[in-house]
């Protein structure tokens, strides 16, 4: 039998739902893997802390901001010599920026990421590296796109989030079927499309329910526009750890994401597992891949308020579109697992490896 292959990923923060695809590749037994996190956890994302698996560690260092963004400075990185292959996930670091362009400079890489911005001479600078990468794995089909035309000689797989779905296919539906919940959770934020989801939402007949899961933020804010009537039907969760949303994802009858942008969106994810019609706009990197047009959801023009109230209304005079939708939204989640998505790793390496 050969050896593992020995293969190290550089990531910014232990995110859950990383994680579940990390546990997913720890476990074949072809590999002989490593997971650096530059960071123990990010102040901008209240996650809970847990131990790290025998796999992972922090690379010891520090951060700091340059305007919205935290730039990263780490030491004890991969060396090439202790590797077949290290997978960087960011390019906003001086830490990914040093492996990519000097240590790892002679040796194999693969960057994993979401779908690059718009085209600026910043980021060109900090993308220059991609051009010498043994491969690019891309967060969706929206993101493998955009990477192989602005790398059109690199090798790009399209290798999405994917994490444990099984809470949420397990959950009891506990939503009234006399009332029609829509549920969004993410930060409530102008990015994010809140506005436009609360402007939708007071434009819809008789009376449905709204389900606001997530960091309050700019929420206030957005309430405070609204109808005194309107703002009676919104109900705020507050922010819930990872695994408490599934109780929150049983509520519902539709899910949505009215993001202006989402590289992907893994809350996409999970309402495929909770089995709801799924709503998203088309600048979330997730609906390209996980929602299929008048199968398990629609996909509306991003920031238009009419285009999206025009998807949420049927669900309201239909009652039986949510189940029929959510019913093939539960048949796809089968195909989005951790394991899936471990699979779909394995292929990557196995083609940018000799």
């Amino acid at each position: 039998m050969s050896k593992p292959l020995r293969i190290a990923f550089v990531s910014v923060v232990p995110s859950p739902y990383q994680r579940d695809l990390f546990a997913a590749l720890a476990a074949r037994p072809e590999l002989d893997l490593r997971v650096m996190y530059m960071e123990k956890s990010a102040p901008d994302s209240p996650w809970p802390e847990k131990p790290l698996a025998e796999y992972e560690s922090h690379l010891p260092g520090f951060w700091f901001s340059l305007g919205h963004a935290r730039v990263h400075v780490n030491w004890r990185l991969p060396r090439a010599d202790d590797f077949d292959l290290v997978v960087c996930n960011t390019l906003m670091s001086l830490t990914a920026q040093w492996l990519m362009r000097v240590r790892l400079r002679r040796a194999r890489w693969m960057f994993w990421g979401e779908k690059p911005g718009p085209r600026s001479a910043r980021h060109d600078i900090l993308a220059a590296p991609l051009k010498r990468a043994a491969g690019i794995a891309a967060i969706g089909t929206w993101a493998e796109r955009e990477y192989a035309a602005r790398f059109p000689g690199v090798p790009v797989f399209n290798i999405p989030y994917h994490c444990a779905l099984a809470p949420f296919l397990d959950a009891q539906h506990a939503s009234v079927a006399e009332v029609t919940t829509y549920l969004f959770c993410g930060q409530m934020i102008a990015r994010k499309g809140l506005d436009t989801l609360l402007a939708a939402f007071a434009r819809l007949p008789g009376n449905p329910r709204l389900l606001l899961v997530g960091r309050e933020a700019e929420l206030p804010a957005m309430l405070a526009a609204l109808p005194e009537n309107v703002r009676a039907r919104v109900r705020y969760a507050g922010f819930q750890a990872p695994d408490a949303l599934p109780q929150f994802f049983a509520q519902a009858d539709v899910f949505v994401l009215p993001s202006r942008y989402d590289g992907w969106g893994v809350v996409v994810n999970q309402a495929l597992g909770a089995g709801l019609p799924i709503l998203v706009s088309d600048q979330v990197g997730a609906g390209h891949d996980l929602v299929q047009a008048g199968r398990n959801g629609y996909t509306f023009a991003a920031g238009n308020v009419t285009d999206l109230a025009e998807k949420m209304r049927p669900f309201i005079h239909d009652s039986a579109l949510a189940s029929q939708l959510g019913a093939h939204s539960r048949t796809l989640a089968a195909e989005w697992t951790p394991e899936r998505g471990a699979e779909k790793w394995m292929r990557a390496l196995q083609a940018v490896l000799p």
